[in-house]
């Protein structure tokens, strides 16, 4: 299982011979400038709300990719209107089978609307079942006992949370959530792309740290590979970070 960040809250799974793109927001970003989205051809776009930083670049890409949209029903169908027919419209607590496992539309604290300021419907995040691991990614979201929940649907690889705080979690919050969670290796996502969510990455390391967790944050097009649970003492690979 290979995952690549492309800046914010967008990254990349590959899984099951299936890429999985979430919440592609790279265009506008002056981070990830050097990421050409034409190179980029997933097989479903993931999105887990309509906020611009998250959905800004899904229409060139799935013109392009062909790529198969997932998302609340609300987001799929203005992206209906924009002529992208391909799309799996979900709500929170849903679950769907794909040719790479199974998604579950998760509850998350926030907000959504679309960019012209339409009703974007209910922001979410997504826990993914596949034969080769379990990830849940919790979208943005404030700190809720629903993960508690979601903690005893499946034992996960890794988990993706947003660390960036004021609109989301911050790193405290992020921690109590790994904690319930029960997962060690965490990818952090919603950090440093605007003033307002800077953070002290070394110092956000730390905390996880010394809590027994390891927080992943990686620079724009690096990735890191998940090794196959042959082994429980086989542990995740960190490259380019």
């Amino acid at each position: 299982m290979k995952i690549t960040y492309f800046g914010h809250s967008c990254f990349q799974v590959e899984v099951a011979g299936k890429k999985l793109l979430f919440d592609p927001f790279i265009r506008p970003n002056p981070l990830a400038a050097k990421i050409d989205i034409t190179t980029l051809k997933p097989d479903y776009i993931c999105i887990s709300h309509g906020h611009f930083d998250h959905v800004a670049d899904v229409e060139v890409i799935a013109h392009a990719s062909g790529a198969v949209l997932v998302g609340c029903f609300e987001v799929m169908e203005w992206f209906s209107r924009k002529g992208l027919k391909k799309t799996e419209s979900m709500n929170i607590g849903g679950s769907q089978n794909f040719e790479f496992g199974s998604i579950t539309l998760t509850n998350a604290l926030h907000s959504s609307s679309m960019p012209d300021g339409s009703y974007g419907g209910q922001p979410g995040g997504f826990l993914v079942k596949t034969t080769e691991g379990n990830f849940y990614y919790s979208g943005d979201t404030g700190l809720t006992h629903d993960m508690k929940l979601i903690a005893a649907a499946a034992p996960f690889r890794f988990l993706v949370l947003c660390i960036g705080d004021r609109f989301t979690m911050g790193i405290e919050d992020a921690i109590t959530a790994t904690k319930w969670l029960g997962t060690k290796e965490v990818l952090g996502v919603h950090y440093n792309t605007f003033p307002q969510i800077q953070i002290d990455t070394e110092a956000a390391k730390k905390a996880f740290h010394e809590e027994g967790f390891n927080l992943h944050l990686l620079s724009v097009g690096s990735s890191w590979d998940a090794v196959p649970r042959t082994s429980p003492n086989q542990k995740i690979k960190n490259t380019k970070e």
